[in-house]
Formats: C-alpha cells, structure tokens, sequence
C-alpha cells in the first residue's frame, strides 16, 4: 500500500464520518514557542485548549511535521525521522472515548478493499493510563481484545498535557507487534523494537494547573466539553504496510536513499555503517526539501540553522560515502518526484528551492575547504606541542563558526592521528544549549499569556474596516494592563485596547502598523502599536493621553492619513518592484520576504548574485513607469484556487486561508495574493527610488526601495550635493564623474610620492638606531623609542631593517612608537639571539603588560600594544630585564 493511498484512505474514512478535512498547516509554526509544526495537534491547539473557539465539531488533516530533538537517532532506529507526517482526527466537544476508540479500530482492521487498512487484530496491543478503567472497557467492548493486550502504563507515558496550566487528560496508544524476530514478548511495556506505536488516541477530560513537571501537576476539575486529538504516524503504518524494515524504504524515502548508494557505489545492506550514512542522507534531504517549500531558507539561526545542519549532514554523510563532490541536483530531484503526488506544490516550487539547495552545497562545500585549512593548521600545532589530542575549543570553533559537524572533526582528526577533547567541546555546546533553552523558556511565557485573549476572542472576530473608512466607531470589549485584564486606564498608563470593530491596520504581510489614534467621551488614546495576538483578535497597544478609558465605553479609531497614504504607498510600490524584478530577471526571482512602511520598503527574493549598476536601474526604470502609467489598483476576494488558477502569486512558504484577497495592478502584470492596503492607481505611489541592494544569505538578495515623498527628498539631496561639487570643481554637473576621477588618481599619485619619502626617511633612521646597540648578556640589544608613526607596518619595517642591519650578530631590536595615539612595540629577533635563548613572542608580552594591553608572537618576530603612550619607556626597561634575565 502506497502512501499517499494510506493517506487518502485515512481522509476519506474520516470525511465519510463527518470531520471537516483540512489541509496540512505550513511547517512553520504559528506558535511563538515553536520553531516548526512539531505534531499534528499544532494547528488546533487554539481550538482544543479553547483560546479560539473551534469553526467544526469534529475535524481531520494529515499534518506535515519536523522534528529534530532525536535528530542522532536518525538512521539508527526503524521510525526516527526528522520529517513525518501525522493524520490526526479531532473532536470538540463532539465525540468522546467511546467515539473515538470506535473509529481508530474499524478503520485499522478493516479490510484494504474495504477501504480500511487491513491490519489483523491479533497483530494490534493497546496501553491505557493505569487508572482509566472506562477505556478499558471500552476496548474490551469494541474491539475485543483480550486483558493480556491491554497494558496499563503510568503518566510519563500515558498522560498528555501542554507543559502549562490547561487542558489535560489520559491517553490510550495502539501498538504492531512486528513478531518475535524483532525481539522479546510482553508487549509494549518492554520498551522494544518489536513493538512500535501506530497510533495515539489522547482524551483531554481534564483542567490541570501547578505543572511541575509530565507526572507532577494538580486536576482542578473534568471539562465541560471534552475534546479527543488523535495521531497516526502515517510513516509508520507506511513501512509496515510495505513490508519493509524501516521508514527510510516505504516509497517516499527510498528513492533519495537509492540515488546516494548510486552516487557512492556502495550498496545498501552491505555494510552497517553505510547503511545508516544513507538513511541519514534520505531522511534529510526530504526534510529539506520540504521546509524549503514551505519558504525556510539556511541560515545561522531559527529555523534557518536546522535546515542548514540538514542540509551540511547530508553533505558529511556523502563525504563518508566517499563522494567530496556535489550531489544535492541529483538528490533533490529523486526527493521531489517522490513526494510530488502527496504535495504538488513541490514540483511547482522546485526552481527556486533547488536554488537554494544548491547554493547551500556550494557554499559548504568552499566552507569544507576554508575550515578544513583552519584544522589543518590547528592539528600542526597540536602534534608540534607534543599533544595527541585537538582542543575542544577548536572543535567548537570550526563547528560553530565554520558549521563542521563534531562528527566531521573527529574523522578528519582521527586521519591526522589526533583524538579530539570531547568534555571541552561537550561543555561549549552545553553552554550554547543552556542559553537557547534559556530563550525558549523567555518565549514560552508569551504563549501562556494569550490565554488572556480567550474570552475576548469568543465574542467574536474584530471587524476590520479600515480598507474602506479611516474612521469607525466601535466599543471597548476589553483592556488589559501588564498583560492582566483591567476595567478602565487613567492618563500615563500604557494598555492593550480590544475593540469590536477598528479602522487601524494591524501588522501582518509585512505592513507595519497603522498610526493614528483613539477617542471617546473623555479620553484620548495615543496607538503605539496593532497586533493580531491570536487569529481572529485585533489588539491596539496604546498609552492613554488624557482622560480615564473603561471597558464597554464607545470609542472611536481615527487612522492618521498621512501615514496611512505613505504606508499604501509603499504596499504597492512592494508589489510594483517585485513584478519589475520578475519581469527583468525571470520568474525564479520569487518574493521570500518584504517589509514595508510609510517611505520605504525593502523586498528579498531568491537569487543567487549581485544586481549589477544597469540592471538596477532597469528595475527602478520600470517600476517608474509603471507609476507613470497610472495603472489601475484592483482588489477582490476569491476561493484560494480560483486565485492560484487566474496566476496570482502567493510569497513563498506563507499561509493562506479557504478565502483570500487577490491585489491586482495593471491587470496580470503584478498580481498577488495580499491582505494589505493599498492605493486606488499607481500613479498616486509617486516615485519609487532603489537605494540598496544586498545579501541576505544563500541564494537571498534584498532590494530596499524608498516611496513617494521620502524618494523624491533623496532625489533632492543628491541634487543638492551634485551642485555643491560641481560649484566647489568649476566643472559642469555632465563632467563631474571625470572630474572626480582626475582628483582621485592625483591624489593616488600624490600619496605613492608620500610613501616613498616616508620609506627614505624610515630608511635613513636606520644607521643610527643599530648604532645603539648595548650588549645585553649574550645578545646586542637595540631598545629605542622612535616617536610617532603612520602604521603598524612602518614600525614592523623598522624593526626589521635595524635587525638586517646587525647582519649575522645575535642581535634582539626592540622598538616602541606611537600609532594612532596608542602605544605599539615590535621585537625581532635574530637567529643566534634565539640560539642564545632569546624569544620575541616573551618580550613583546612583557612590554605589552607595561603598556596597558597583550601581546605575544613567534620567537623571532612579536609585538604588543595597550592604551598608554606615557608608559612607553618603562616598557623598553620591561625589555631590557626580560632579556637580561
């Protein structure tokens, strides 16, 4: 059985059963406490913990998930994966135990022609919360199982609740005895291969609060609507369908797993850790390839970070294969043509995440060299100070600065004869883990702060009216202060304003919010900032100017219109660019990201070089004659597959719901899926003036733009300094690129002849400062101070000329000067003065000490500096008593 078959199967039975269906949520999570779609209860959790109330009684989706806490166990066991999916089935305040018990056990035991899966009875095992004696009787009643094949486990493994105060309740998981081949009877409670979870059937009855920890927390009390979330590991069900060993072979893995054994010419089963190498490779090339559809791009945090380590993983375990060169084109298309039929938009996608996958192997692969050349260096050092073992500092360094694995360093150390201090680099990583928890720890308070939001939300969406009106008047349906729900806000507080319905835009599809203001009978409220805290819930942060405002009160929101203007403006200009874009480089130049405000906008979009001078002003060419053009500003609201059929473009990896807002201008020129405001024609943007293009990281650029009134005040300035030059030149304003270019090599010119007299005179110095020598013990020393120099080279010059200047002598020179108003020494050193025990690096240490700062080097050539000049004469004595030790 396929698994895109396993899939529709689970959709249709459960869609014959009254469940909404509703598509896979983004693998990027809505929840500030989550980087990804960690299971397929995520989207709902607003719905199940009744901080939204649900729009469905009953509910199914199969979830697009990532997960990468087990990311080590990848490969190594038949069901970690980092990507999964997960079909769930959910009930609010519909159905209960009995419902759902019912349904998971028809549609597993009923046969495959019938739709259902197939499964044998006699194969399935359930565990239950030890005291949950009604579900108990309830699989002895609906599906016959016996007592032995029902186990009764505690609540670390048959408990579920969110961490934080809310709903909770017991769970009741069903298990596939794989058979005796793959371990030990007894059932699951023996923890074993054998046994593996299918499906997981949690039954939320309960109100939890004092969470201590998974099995220390106090039941207030039995919910008035109890609510069942469900999940079955569909890569599981997959792999025991197929009749094959693990998860990394049913048909939407094994592909990618087949191309890397291709690529290597190793075969897969011949050897263990081969095996595991090419599983890893599978697994994270499909994960991968689908954050990347869901518009994640690598980078050095968030989300970016894990699928960089995806990404740099894969490419390792190649290179453990034995394949140094690239593989991602070969790898990535094997992914895609498997996963196409459950998620076209793969396919639909894939230029631009092949871009990015591709681009990412380039980098790394250059990075493999330049960390490689780091290592290098460091296991010379390692084996040169009689060491067998590399720091776990430099292991943290090179995986932390130049993404190399651990893995990557101990095989390239273990090549070069080293181990690697483990409990060093061990510590490091643990101190970069204990800040991150720290910072999941900071933003997991946020979430238990919407829970305030809730009641507010019940009463309904807030009504936005602001494409239309900048003024609506509308109620006070709540205040908070601190996050704590008040009655009224006096003058000076700063407060959360909940309003039925507003006329302020709230930030969201990269539109900052609205300015402007709210009044009522006796107060007046300065908006600081608009929010959407919760789906459906408007929030206006506000500081109370005047007067005292109390919950139910009228008020009125007055949008400022000139911001508003200037911030349409932008809005538009955005799309007008991004067509521009598209229209000079191509349809691979896809919008990833945009912010825009009143005066500015800047857009990033995937592509893999510099704009050059020309085709900037190409792109700003045609954006401005789009706005010249007056072209007419269009909006409508649609199916989103009507909208996805007339061609508007949705930004890459963003979330859209059933019905969404299509913003033409000039017709399918620029066409775009967007909530936001915008002008009536393009005329009324004004200007648009591109002031900066640059890199946001792999296979990203970014174009920032400023709009109408702030474009045309760059224009001016930049006129203005055109005509201060050309008036401080006496040239024309059409010669002055000559003009300037005539003063710049004039000046290269003039600088070249400073250097050279500034050379002769350093030369000249030279004589009399080998004429100070004094012998010191064994050696000659030359301790001088020389005054004020240009640089740290001139004084390093110096050093070395008196030092050629001694000739074959056992000479030390040890000069201190001034360069840019900080002390600098330097002490060379010849070789029969390092005979005799001088070392450079030990007397530039100790003059450094004297001057305020460090400093160190090689025995033959050192220096150090600090902060105080005035100490520059103690420290040549600091030299003299090094050397004289």
């Amino acid at each position: 059985m396929q698994t895109a078959d396993i899939r529709q199967r689970w959709l249709d039975f459960f869609a014959e059963r009254g469940h909404a269906v509703v598509p896979s949520a983004s693998l990027v999570s809505d929840d500030p406490t989550l980087l990804f779609t960690v299971a397929g209860m995520v989207p709902f959790v607003p719905y199940l913990t009744g901080l939204v109330p649900a729009p469905y009684p009953r509910a199914t989706s199969v979830q697009k998930c990532i997960r990468t806490n087990d990311i080590e166990e990848v490969g190594k066991t038949p069901r970690h994966g980092t990507f999964f999916q997960m079909s769930g089935n959910f009930s609010f305040g519909d159905y209960f135990k009995e419902g759902a018990i019912g349904m998971a056990w028809e549609l597993l035991t009923t046969p495959e022609a019938d739709g259902g899966y197939g499964f044998d009875p006699n194969d399935l095992w359930v565990t239950v919360y030890k005291d949950d004696d009604e579900a108990i009787e309830l699989w002895k009643q609906i599906a016959g199982l016996p007592e032995e094949r029902i186990q009764r486990l505690d609540k670390d493994t048959n408990y579920w609740h969110t961490g934080q105060p809310g709903p909770a309740g017991p769970c009741s998981e069903i298990f596939f005895d794989r058979g005796p081949a793959y371990g030990a009877d007894g059932g699951p409670a023996t923890d074993d291969d054998r046994y593996v979870e299918i499906w997981n059937l949690v039954f939320m009855q309960y109100l939890i609060d004092d969470v201590k920890s998974k099995t220390d927390f106090r039941i207030v009390r039995e919910l008035p609507k109890k609510n069942i979330d469900t999940g079955m590991g569909l890569e599981r069900v997959a792999f025991i369908k197929q009749g094959v060993e693990n998860m990394y072979e049913i048909d939407q893995v094994r592909p990618v797993l087949d191309r890397a054994a291709e690529l290597s010419g190793r075969r897969y089963g011949a050897d263990h850790d081969d095996d595991v190498r090419m599983r890893i490779i599978a697994d994270h090339i499909r994960s991968a390839l689908m954050l990347m559809s869901d518009g994640v791009s690598p980078s050095n945090e968030g989300r970016g970070y894990i699928l960089r380590r995806l990404l740099r993983r894969s490419i390792r375990a190649m290179r453990l294969l034995g394949v140094e060169g690239p593989t991602f084109r070969e790898l990535f298309a094997a992914s895609r043509d498997a996963m196409k039929a459950a998620y076209p938009e793969v396919a639909t996608d894939y230029t631009h995440i092949e871009q990015l996958a591709l681009g990412e192997e380039e980098t790394f692969l250059r990075t493999l060299t330049a960390g490689t050349g780091i290592l290098d260096l460091a296991v010379e050092k390692t084996k040169r100070a009689g060491s067998a073992e590399l720091a776990g500092d430099t292991a943290f360094l090179l995986h932390d600065t130049y993404g190399f694995p651990i893995e990557l360093t101990l095989e390239m150390a273990e090549e070069a004869g080293l181990a690697v201090d483990r409990g060093a680099f061990d510590s490091l990583m643990n101190e970069q883990r204990s800040r991150a928890k720290a910072d999941a720890k900071s933003k997991k308070k946020v979430l238990a702060d919407l829970s305030v939001y809730a009641d507010f939300r019940a009463k309904g969406e807030t009504i936005f009216t602001g494409y239309t009106d900048l003024t609506t008047q509308s109620n006070v349906l709540g205040l908070l202060v601190d996050g704590r729900p008040v009655s009224r806000a006096s003058t000076g507080q700063t407060a959360e304003v909940i309003l039925a319905e507003t006329s302020l835009y709230a930030e969201s599809g990269g539109q900052a919010p609205d300015q402007g203001r709210i009044v009522g009978d006796g107060f007046e409220l300065e908006v600081l900032d608009v929010q959407k805290p919760i789906k459906g819930l408007i929030s206006h942060t506000v500081k109370v100017s005047h007067g005292e405002v109390g919950v139910g009160v009228p008020a009125t929101t007055l949008v400022d219109e000139q911001y508003r203007r200037g911030a349409t403006q932008a809005h538009s200009g955005t799309h007008i660019v991004h067509a521009a874009l598209r229209q000079v480089l191509g349809p691979n130049a896809h919008q990833s990201g945009s912010f825009n405000k009143a005066g500015y906008l800047r857009l990033d979009y995937g592509w893999n070089s510099a704009l050059s001078s020309e085709t900037r002003s190409e792109i700003e060419e045609i954006s401005n004659a789009a706005i010249r053009d007056n072209l007419e500003v269009r909006t409508r609201e649609m199916p989103l597959d009507e909208a996805r059929s007339l061609g508007a473009m949705a930004l890459f990896g963003e979330k859209y719901g059933d019905v969404v807002r299509v913003v033409d201008i000039g017709g399918p020129w620029s066409r775009e899926l967007c909530a936001g405001t915008h002008v009536s024609t393009s005329a009324e943007i004004g200007m648009i003036n591109i002031v900066g293009e640059s890199s946001v990281g792999a296979s990203n650029r970014r174009v920032e733009s400023l709009v109408g009134l702030e474009a045309f005040r760059r224009f001016a300035a930049e006129r203005a300094l055109v005509s201060e030059l050309t008036t401080t030149l006496k040239t024309r304003p059409e010669q002055l690129v000559d003009r300037v270019g005539e003063l710049v090599t004039n000046l290269k010119a003039a600088e070249k002849r400073i250097q050279a007299f500034e050379s002769k005179a350093l030369n000249d110095r030279v004589p009399a400062l080998a004429a100070k020598t004094v012998r010191t013990g064994d050696v000659l020393l030359v301790a001088e101070s020389v005054g004020k120099l240009g640089s740290g080279d001139e004084l390093r010059s110096l050093a070395l000329s008196v030092r050629a200047q001694l000739g074959a002598a056992a000479s030390v020179v040890a000069l201190a000067g001034e360069v840019g108003g900080k002390p600098l020494a330097i002490v060379a050193t010849s070789p029969t003065a390092r005979d005799a025990g001088a070392n450079a690096g030990a007397l530039a240490k100790a003059m450094a000490a004297v001057l305020g700062g460090g400093g160190g080097g090689k025995p033959d050539l050192a220096q150090g500096g600090g902060n105080d000049v005035s100490a520059i004469p103690a420290a040549l004595d600091a030299a003299r008593r090094e050397l004289g030790r």
